[in-house]
């Protein structure tokens, strides 16, 4: 029926181009690149008004990033970024995925297809079903599916058979009200996203400032005197964040980056909403730029806590804020205690880095109070995840680097609505006081019982402990770790149901029976009851705002994401007293409800009409850390990475390319790293390369090595980088085989996909 879970990934090469990299990012070609996507995709006429409604405070959201927008006034020429633009085009491309196009396509065909072939092939139009035995999927009626998953619902034996996964597209009405039919049935097996990204950011501020979301507004760049950006890549990952860090640097403000590779948005920016500045040499950025090693972040911040550590001593009172570590804080003297326990000599030599880099770096912290850190994957999917950002914080908290303008934290999220996933309840692991509220709202005895994660999601399907799985978007397959494995387990279940807007490989690795269910996107209109609707989402730093979609839906037979939510459950829940059909013709209804069970929305029908919509409550952005068990904000104690390397072993991290957003990848080309028209490479520093005898595109096996298993990954291209010894970067999914399921990260269970030990063979 489907595609060998041993063959999911093709040794298949594009033909690789390598160019010299650009020396600055965005500006004239991220502009052309953007606009050449769109007119490919959906043409002039009709890209031009997508374009002009994308994050303008009466458009629509852009379902790529989480970046926020300006509070008030916004870009006229433009308020979104290349990939943005990507984005948008791939929603509303012309390309359709009918009845018609599986016919002629089985599912087998369209499995030796690669990532980027499937995606390109359009939205889907009609809900689809495969049979048992099938080999191609077929039309079917949305009573029909919905009665389907409703009736394998109910024969299974317990609630807690079922897996309900949501990725960070999912709008904040939809996400309530899938939590909620969740947990109506019985279970809180809620996996999302989250758990693959940054779920070790929001324990580790949890447990330190008492909010597991960032602390910064959009607004404190302008005031910041040091921004740090650590584990993160904005020129691909999050462009418009350029931006803010332009300002920082435009206001006086200074810049570390830390990361094993030098991305070039990171480096210099040429402003796309200027064009004065779309030509010459164009606006450096970063002052101080640490190559650390792999997982070498803790011992890079415990270097710089002990050089704070030092000075303090030397000069009381000039480097530590005192008064706020006295009335703010708890813990200070254990981690003092702790510090001397190391010694810089020991500690240096694990980052890859000189000593004296790392010193310019701690004179800036050491000089200054106005403080941001921004971070992404590349702290949060390492065994020391937790570690590496509570280390951040114990910085923060020593300069008193919190709740003021110009400093704090800030996790850069990816997907544009999964912080607002989350605050709607979209979690394995509420607490009582949500559960409590539901119960009150909805007058039903919501499940208490933690349910499972994606890593434990996954493992329950392959142990046949759970036999249905419902994602709300996203790519499971391509956006989950350790390939092979995670595609039998997706197998041995019953059915398998996907929420989608496009085709992708989730829809060809299934279950017995798989049913296909096509939404609305983010730019198409939405009306039901013969009323037009908008929905909300919460970006990065917490603002709540609207979204309203202006394309005509790319056919009639699409229902919205809270509709499809309604028809799941009217088909599934016997005994149940919320009007679900109700809900889904009025989304104020849903707001409603949101408001009675959630803290931080009141009035919420009305302020989300206001334009720019509204702040959410944030304890650490108000210097209040009383939800913190201590009361206080917690200093805490951090290991370095205890991760030894064999003489021919490397680190390795899975990255994205620059034409890619999550799993959706939009061209071949990685064009601010030189690499084009290829995804199956690895790179690799170029001493290793030489001793080990690799030369420039030589084609190379990779095998992990996990305890005592291993993973193999054929037909790589060696690619010389700037990158540090014993370190290699490969791409998503591509790579995502060699990621063993059970090496996740400690109290997060994070996958570790930025810290994969591994061997290299030549063919």
């Amino acid at each position: 029926m489907t595609k060998k879970a041993k063959e999911l990934t093709s040794e298949k090469l594009t033909g690789i181009h390598l160019h010299e990299n650009p020396k600055s990012a965005v500006g004239v070609k991220a502009i052309s690149s953007a606009l050449s996507h769109v007119k490919k995709e959906v043409g002039v006429g009709k890209g031009i008004q997508l374009l002009s409604k994308i994050n303008q405070l009466d458009g629509f959201d852009c379902p790529g990033c989480a970046w926020p927008d300006p509070d008030q006034k916004r870009a006229f020429l433009a308020e979104y970024c290349e990939n943005g633009a990507k984005a948008i085009a791939e929603e509303a491309t012309k390309n359709k995925v009918s009845p018609m196009f599986f016919m002629t396509h089985s599912v087998q065909e369209l499995s030796e297809m690669s990532d980027y072939e499937i995606g390109k092939s359009g939205r889907i139009t009609h809900p689809m079903y495969l049979a048992e035995g099938g080999t191609h999927y077929q039309e079917i009626s949305w009573d029909d599916a919905f009665n389907k998953i409703g009736n394998e619902l109910n024969l299974l034996k317990s609630p807690n058979e079922a897996i309900f996964y949501t990725s960070g597209r999912t709008s904040n009405e939809a996400a309530f009200l899938y939590q909620l039919f969740v947990r109506q049935f019985g279970t809180n097996n809620l996996p999302d996203c989250s758990n693959m990204c940054h779920e070790s950011s929001g324990i580790a501020l949890t447990e330190t400032l008492g909010i597991g979301k960032g602390s910064v507004t959009l607004d404190d760049f302008n005031h910041a005197d040091v921004v740090i950006v650590i584990g993160q890549n904005p020129g691909t990952n999050h462009p418009r964040m350029l931006t803010a860090l332009s300002d920082t640097k435009k206001n006086g403000g200074k810049i570390i980056t830390i990361n094993p590779l030098q991305e070039v948005g990171l480096v210099n920016y040429k402003d796309p909403q200027n064009p004065l500045k779309w030509i010459g040499k164009g606006q450096d950025l970063t002052d101080i730029y640490l190559q650390v090693k792999i997982n070498g972040d803790v011992a890079l911040l415990k270097t710089i806590l002990k050089l704070m550590h030092e000075e303090e001593i030397k000069n009381p009172g000039t480097v530590f804020n005192h008064q706020f570590i006295e009335d703010k804080t708890a813990g200070i003297d254990s981690l003092l205690e702790d510090l001397e326990r190391y010694s810089i000599e020991e500690l240096y030599p694990k980052t890859g880095l000189e000593l004296d880099e790392i010193k310019k770096a701690a004179e800036l912290i050491i000089k200054n109070e106005k403080i941001i850190i921004c971070w992404a994957m590349g702290l949060t999917q390492h065994k020391n995840a937790v570690d590496n950002i509570r280390e951040l914080v114990n910085v923060l908290l020593l300069k008193g680097s919190i709740g003021k303008k110009g400093a704090g934290t800030c996790p850069v999220r990816g997907h544009s609505n999964v912080q607002g996933d989350r605050t709607m309840g979209i979690w394995e692991k509420p607490n009582n006081d949500f559960l409590d509220n539901l119960e009150k709202e909805f007058h039903f005895k919501a499940p208490r019982k933690h349910g499972f994660d994606v890593v434990n999601a996954i493992q329950a399907m392959h142990d046949k402990k759970a036999s249905v799985f419902i994602g709300m978007g996203g790519n499971f397959i391509s956006a989950t770790p350790d390939t092979t494995f995670t595609a039998k387990a997706l197998e041995n279940c019953n059915l398998t149901v996907q929420i989608s807007t496009k085709l992708n490989r989730s829809h060809l690795v299934t279950g017995k029976t798989a049913i296909i269910l096509p939404c609305l996107g983010r730019t198409e209109i939405d009306y039901q009851a013969d009323k037009e609707q908008f929905v909300s989402v919460e970006n990065s730093m917490g603002i709540v705002h609207q979204s309203k979609g202006t394309l005509k839906p790319c056919s009639d037979k699409l229902y919205s994401e809270p509709a499809i939510v309604v028809g799941i459950a009217n088909a599934t829940l016997k005994k149940t007293t919320t009007n679900w059909t109700s809900l889904a013709s009025n989304y104020d209804l849903i707001r409603d409800k949101i408001e009675a069970t959630i803290p931080g929305f009141s009035n919420f029908n009305k302020r989300i009409r206001n334009k720019g919509g509204f702040y959410l409550p944030n304890n650490a952005r108000e210097n209040n850390f009383t939800p913190t068990k201590t009361g206080k904000a917690n200093f805490s104690l951090n290991k370095a990475s205890e991760i030894k390397l064999h003489k021919n072993q490397f680190l390795m991290m899975t990255i994205r390319t620059h034409d890619q957003y999550n799993t959706t990848i939009y061209g071949l080309n990685d064009r601010y790293r030189g690499i084009l028209n290829e995804r199956r490479v690895i790179l690799m520093n170029k001493e290793d390369m030489k001793r080990l005898g690799f030369k420039k595109l030589d084609l190379v096996d990779i095998t992990s090595h996990f305890k005592s298993e291993e993973r193999k990954a054929k037909g790589f291209l060696v690619v010389p980088y700037n990158i540090p010894a014993q370190c290699t970067a490969t791409y998503f999914p591509e790579a995502n085989v060699l990621i063993p399921l059970k090496s996740s990260a400690d109290k997060s269970n994070t996958p570790t996909s930025k810290t994969v030990v591994i061997s290299i063979e030549k063919r």
